[in-house]
C-alpha cells in the first residue's frame, strides 16, 4: 500500500512582523542583503522566524518538517551566494516571475561552507525540544539548478562548472544532521533543460548529491512537464528516490504520459496545490488530484507518495501559505 507524505520543500514567506525588523537591522539596498556573517540581532530574529515556521508546520500535522529558509534572499541561490568563494553580481530575475537574486558569480574553488548545515541543526533542536512525532526533511538546490543560476567564473567548462557545484552541494549533505528526506529543488530541468545529448551530465550530477546521504531523495522539479527524453534520463539515471512532478500546471497531461511511456521512480511526489496563487484547494480537491494521477498510471501503486506545492511558497501571505499546508495535510488524511 502507497504510503501518503504530507510535505513541502519549504522557502516559506517570512511572517509580516519579521519582514519589517529584518528591513530595520538589515537595510533596505542590494548589499544589505544576506551575506553569511548576520548581527547578533539578525541571528537571533531568523531563530524565531525558523521557529514559527516549524510551529506552523507542526500545527498543520506535516509529516515532514522542512527548516523553511527564512534566511534565503535569493532563493535557492542562497548557498552560493553566502559562499566565500563566490562575488555576488547584479540582480537577475528569478524565473519568471517578479522575485530578483543576486547574481551569485563563482571566482574561486568552491569548497565546504556549511551554512545550510548550521540552519539544519536548530531546525532538528526545535523538533526534538517540541518531541514532534514528525521528522526532518532537509532542502537543498538541486546542482543543475543552481549551476544554471550561477555565473561561472573560475572552471569555464559547463560540464565541469556543473560537476563542480555538485560536489559542493555533496558535501554540505554529508555534514547535515540526521534526516528523513532531501528534496533537491530543479526549476531549471524545466525551464531551460539541458540541450539534447547532454541530459547525462545533469543526471551524473544529481547522482553525485545523492549519494552524499542516506535519506530518501527527491528531484522536486517546478513549473511544468519535464521534456521527454530528460524525464528518462532522470528515472534511470539520477540516484533519486522519487520525482516531484507538477500536477497543477496547465501541461500535466505530458506528465501523466511520460510516466505511463517511461515508468517512475518507485516514489513520486506530485505537486497538488498551487504555490503561487492564493485560492486555497479543498482537501477533497487535493485527494482526487491524487486519485486522478494514480488511475492513469498502470502500476500497482508508490512506495511513497509526497503530496506537496507545486511551487515554493513565499509567493503567497502567510495566511495562505497556512491554508496550503493544512490542506496538504487535510488531504493526506482523506486518502488514508
Amino acid at each position: 500500500m502507497t504510503e501518503r507524505v504530507a510535505a513541502t520543500p519549504g522557502l516559506y514567506p517570512l511572517p509580516d512582523r519579521a519582514k519589517e525588523t529584518l528591513s530595520d537591522l538589515k537595510g533596505h539596498q542590494k548589499g544589505d542583503l544576506l551575506s553569511g556573517d548576520e548581527s547578533e540581532a539578525i541571528v537571533a530574529e531568523y531563530d524565531e522566524v525558523r521557529a514559527t515556521y516549524v510551529d506552523h508546520q507542526l500545527d498543520a500535522g506535516l509529516d515532514l518538517i522542512s527548516e523553511g529558509q527564512g534566511r534565503w534572499d535569493d532563493m535557492i541561490a542562497h548557498p552560493l551566494t553566502v559562499h566565500d568563494g563566490v562575488e555576488t553580481g547584479g540582480i537577475v530575475r528569478y524565473y519568471d516571475n517578479n522575485n530578483f537574486y543576486r547574481d551569485p558569480r563563482v571566482v574561486d574553488d568552491l569548497g565546504f561552507s556549511g551554512d545550510v548545515a548550521r540552519e539544519l541543526e536548530k531546525a532538528e533542536d526545535l523538533l526534538a525540544d517540541g518531541a514532534a512525532d514528525a521528522s526532518l526533511a532537509a532542502t537543498l538546490p538541486g546542482p543543475y539548478s543552481l549551476a544554471d543560476l550561477a555565473t561561472d567564473e573560475r572552471y569555464g567548462d559547463e560540464a565541469e562548472f556543473q560537476a563542480a557545484v555538485a560536489e559542493f552541494l555533496a558535501g554540505e549533505v554529508e555534514a547535515f544532521p540526521a534526516h528523513e528526506t532531501l528534496f533537491l529543488l530543479e526549476p531549471s530541468l524545466v525551464t531551460n533543460p539541458p540541450a539534447e545529448g547532454e541530459e547525462s551530465t545533469a543526471t551524473d550530477a544529481l547522482a553525485t548529491v545523492a549519494d552524499a546521504t542516506d535519506a530518501d531523495v527527491v528531484v522536486q522539479t517546478f513549473y511544468g512537464a519535464l521534456g521527454e527524453k530528460l524525464y528518462a534520463h532522470l528515472v534511470d539515471e539520477a540516484g533519486a528516490d522519487a520525482l516531484g512532478l507538477d500536477l497543477v500546471a496547465g501541461d500535466r497531461d505530458d506528465t501523466v504520459y511520460n510516466v505511463q511511456e517511461f515508468g517512475s521512480t518507485d516514489s513520486l511526489s506530485l505537486g497538488l496545490v498551487d504555490g503561487q496563487n492564493t485560492l486555497v484547494e479543498e482537501p477533497e480537491t487535493v485527494a482526487e488530484r491524487v486519485e486522478w494521477f494514480e488511475s492513469q498510471i498502470p502500476v500497482e501503486g508508490f512506495d511513497r507518495t509526497y503530496l506537496t506545492p507545486n511551487a515554493e511558497l513565499f509567493y503567497l501571505p502567510t495566511n495562505k501559505y497556512r491554508e496550503k499546508l493544512n490542506a496538504l495535510a487535510a488531504a493526506a488524511e482523506v486518502l488514508d
